[in-house]
């Protein structure tokens, strides 16, 4: 079984051919990404009309170059998968609808794949996860922990009130002046740091119950503890220091959270032993570090993508769309694109609990 996927949500334009060879012989051939940050960065964010004309401008030349390099023609595949949301709106409809022109043209099933599904299945295609399992998906449009049962089938068990966490990296990095995205600015320079302890941030929700995420007021801290330093450009000793605190500070936050919601998974899933972190924040080697060291005391095995497969990629479409025709599913070439899609859509309604912002 063969699949193209296309992903197009935010700021990388992606293309990629999956191939499931039967019992558990699976195959990326291949995954082609061009990502849009040298077009964002002087804005310091996402402008969702300049994603949008982007994807338009290359995602035929990437749909093309990821059959050429996966060596086969379009008769050979058995469906198409591509990003139906949640994500900005325009860019969505430039994967969505180049989907359902190679579908119609070559009559193929046509699969629209939730993004954030992609991100959740991802370790399904890389380490083989069982359901049920653990899942903290956190990135820079999204921060929620959910009980995946199974394809389609997720229970929210957390979510953020305010800023997701990939999110509070980027400002903060944009206001101590060290560009965009923030992520790998921030890692980067708390890597440096010779007094990590040395500014005491506060951990968000840190000692609450339940599983919820709140940001906001970690960024406020950030501002207020820049704001404090000796007037002038920054030091670089201050600077590391005061990344250092911010990730531990969001690392504590998340170990928090996750605590709680493990609790709650094992009342539910007796035989779930399995925390999955995916999402672009997933690549902090800091972050994967401290997780893992928590799931150890908690009798649970962390999982989580290659790096490659943590930030927005095709190949994680493309595996959604496998999974969700495997198991008899398909969309009609009437499907809508979304800016909003909810992974539990019984949950309680939340601000920032299924649409990716801008």
């Amino acid at each position: 079984m063969k699949i193209l996927g296309i992903e197009t949500s935010c700021d990388e334009t992606a293309a990629a051919v999956i191939t499931d060879e039967g019992e558990g012989e699976t195959r990326i051939l291949s995954n082609v990404v061009l990502s849009q940050l040298d077009e964002h960065r002087p804005y310091g964010g996402v402008v969702p009309e300049i994603a949008a004309r982007s994807h338009l401008d290359h995602i035929d030349r990437l749909v093309n170059e990821a059959m050429e390099k996966a060596g086969i023609d379009y008769s050979e595949l058995d469906a198409i998968a591509a990003t139906g949301g949640p994500g900005l709106i325009g860019g969505v409809i430039v994967g969505v609808m180049t989907a359902k022109a190679i579908a119609l043209t070559h009559n193929l099933p046509f699969i629209a794949v939730n993004h954030l599904e992609g991100h959740a299945l991802t370790v399904r295609l890389t380490d083989q996860v069982t359901f049920p399992y653990l899942l903290l998906l956190v990135s820079g449009g999204h921060c929620q922990i959910l009980a995946v049962e199974g394809v389609g089938k997720y229970k929210r068990l957390g979510t953020t009130i305010d800023d997701a966490l990939g999110e509070a990296f980027d400002k903060s990095a944009k206001l101590l002046g060290l560009g965009y995205p923030g992520g790998p600015h921030v890692e980067k320079a708390a890597a440096k740091a010779t007094n990590p302890e040395r500014f005491k941030l506060p951990s968000p929700m840190k000692g609450k119950p339940g599983c919820d995420f709140s940001f906001s007021g970690l960024k406020t801290a950030v501002r207020q503890t820049a704001e404090a330093l000796p007037e002038g450009p920054f030091q670089e000793e201050d600077l590391n220091d005061l990344c250092a605190a911010f990730q531990n500070a969001a690392a504590d936050s998340l170990i928090n959270r996750c605590k709680n919601a493990i609790k709650m998974f094992k009342q539910d899933y007796c035989d779930g032993d399995t925390l999955v972190v995916a999402g672009g924040v997933a690549a902090n080697q800091a972050i994967r570090s401290q997780l893992s060291e928590m799931c150890d005391k908690h009798n649970m095995r962390m999982v989580a993508p290659p790096l490659k497969l943590c930030t927005d990629n095709a190949a994680m479409i493309a595996w959604a769309g496998l999974e969700t025709f495997k198991a008899g599913k398909t969309d009609d070439l009437t499907f809508a694109p979304r800016p909003r899609w909810p992974l539990d859509p019984d949950a309680p309604k939340a601000a920032f609990a299924g649409g990716k912002k801008a």
